[in-house]
C-alpha cells in the first residue's frame, strides 16, 4: 500500500500505468508465493540432510518432486546409509524406487548385513527386491537360521505317511532348520521345494527299511539319510538339520492290502464258479433236450411198426400163426419185465 501510495504521487503516472503496474505487482506476488511454497516444503529435508552430513541439493528435491518421487523417503534414507557408513548415492535411491522398489526396506536390509559382516552390494540387494524376495527376512534368517515345519501344517496335513517293507506304516513330523544363502536367493527355489524334498526323503527312507521296528529304534537314520541328498541343491537355502519331531505307527497297510486282495480274488472266483454253474446247467438243459429228442425218434419208429407188420401180411411174407405167436413172445416178455421189475413191463408193440 505504501508503495502505491508513492506511485500516485509520482508525476506523469496516468491511469493506466497504475493497472499495469499493479497487475505486474500481483504476478510477482502471485510468482513469489508458489515458489516460497514450493521450496518451504524442501527446506526441512534439505536442512535434516545437511545436519546429517547427506547433503541433497534444492534442485534435487525439486526435480524428485517432478519425477514423481517421494522426496522424503529419499532423503531419510540416503542419511540412514550415510550414518551406516554405506556409500549410496541419490541418483541410485530414486532409481531403485522409480524401478518399483521398496528403498527403506533394502537400506535395512545393507545396515543389517553390514552390521553382521555379510558382503551384500547394493546392486545385489536392489535385485532381490525387485524380485520380489524380502531381502530383510533373508538377512535375518541368515544370521539367524528359521526352523520349518515338514509338513507344512497350513496346507492341511500333520504328518508325513509312509510305509515300511513289513507293510506297518509311519507317521512323521519333521522340523528343518535353514539358513539363507543370498547368493542363491535370485532365482533360488523357495520353501515349498524344501518341504517337498524333505517328505520325499522321508518317505524313501521309511520305504526302504524293511522293518517299521528299524526305523523307531533309530529315527536318526531318516535324519542322516536325509542331509546325505544334498536336497538343498537349487534353492535359496542351506540345510542345516533335519529332525524328526514325532513319530506314530500308524495301520497295518500290508495286511489291508492283502485282506482286499482276498476280497478281490474270492469275488473273481465266485464269479467263475457261477459261470461254471450256469455252462452246467445249459448243459444239462441241452442233455434233456436231446433225450426228448431221442424219445420222438423212438416213437416215431415205433409207428412204423403196424406198417411193416400189414406190409408183409400183404406180400405173404408173414402168416396169421407167425402173427400170433409174436404177440405170444410179445405178452410173455412183458410179463416178465414186469414180474423183475423192469421198465419196458407195460410196453407192448400194437399192430
Amino acid at each position: 500500500m505504501h508503495a502505491l501510495t508513492l506511485m500516485q504521487n509520482q508525476p506523469g503516472l496516468g491511469e493506466a500505468g497504475m493497472v499495469i503496474l499493479i497487475v505486474v505487482l500481483v504476478i510477482v506476488a502471485i510468482i513469489s508465493m508458489i515458489f516460497l511454497a514450493l521450496v518451504w516444503n524442501f527446506i526441512a529435508l534439505w536442512f535434516q540432510a545437511w545436519l546429517s552430513n547427506a547433503p541433497v541439493t534444492m534442485a534435487e528435491l525439486i526435480g524428485m518432486r517432478f519425477r514423481k518421487v517421494d522426496p522424503r523417503v529419499i532423503v531419510l534414507s540416503r542419511i540412514r546409509a550415510v550414518k551406516a557408513g554405506l556409500s549410496i548415492t541419490t541418483a541410485q535411491l530414486e532409481t531403485h524406487y522409480l524401478s518399483g522398489g521398496r528403498v527403506p526396506t533394502v537400506i535395512s536390509a545393507l545396515i543389517a548385513a553390514a552390521r553382521a559382516k555379510i558382503n551384500l552390494p547394493y546392486d545385489a540387494a536392489a535385485a532381490i527386491d525387485l524380485a520380489w524376495r524380502d531381502i530383510l527376512e533373508a538377512v535375518h534368517t541368515s544370521v539367524n537360521p528359521k526352523v520349518i515345519d515338514c509338513p507344512d501344517p497350513n496346507r492341511g496335513r500333520d504328518t508325513i505317511d509312509a510305509v515300511a517293507q513289513d507293510g506297518i506304516q509311519l507317521k512323521v513330523k519333521a522340523r528343518i532348520t535353514v539358513r539363507t544363502n543370498i547368493a542363491r536367493l535370485v532365482g533360488g527355489a523357495t520353501e515349498e521345494t524344501i518341504i517337498a524334498r524333505v517328505g520325499e526323503g522321508i518317505v524313501t527312507t521309511i520305504g526302504s527299511a524293511t522293518s517299521h521296528k528299524a526305523v523307531l529304534e533309530n529315527p536318526d537314520l531318516i535324519s542322516k539319510t536325509v542331509l546325505s541328498k544334498a536336497l538343498d541343491a537349487g534353492t535359496a537355502f542351506e540345510i542345516l538339520s533335519v529332525d524328526i519331531a514325532d513319530i506314530d505307527v500308524g495301520d497295518n497297510i500290508g495286511a489291508k492290502l492283502q485282506a482286499d486282495q482276498a476280497g478281490a480274488d474270492a469275488k473273481r472266483f465266485q464269479a467263475e464258479a457261477e459261470k461254471r454253474r450256469a455252462a452246467a446247467v445249459a448243459q444239462e438243459q441241452e442233455h434233456k433236450a436231446d433225450i426228448q429228442k431221442s424219445r420222438a425218434l423212438v416213437v416215431l419208429a415205433e409207428a412204423e411198426i403196424p406198417k411193416a407188420i400189414a406190409e408183409a401180411f400183404r406180400t405173404g411174407n408173414l402168416g396169421v400163426m407167425d402173427f400170433y405167436r409174436l404177440k405170444n413172445i410179445q405178452s410173455d416178455t412183458a410179463m416178465r419185465s414186469s414180474i423183475a421189475g423192469g421198465e419196458g413191463a407195460t410196453q407192448t408193440a400194437n399192430p
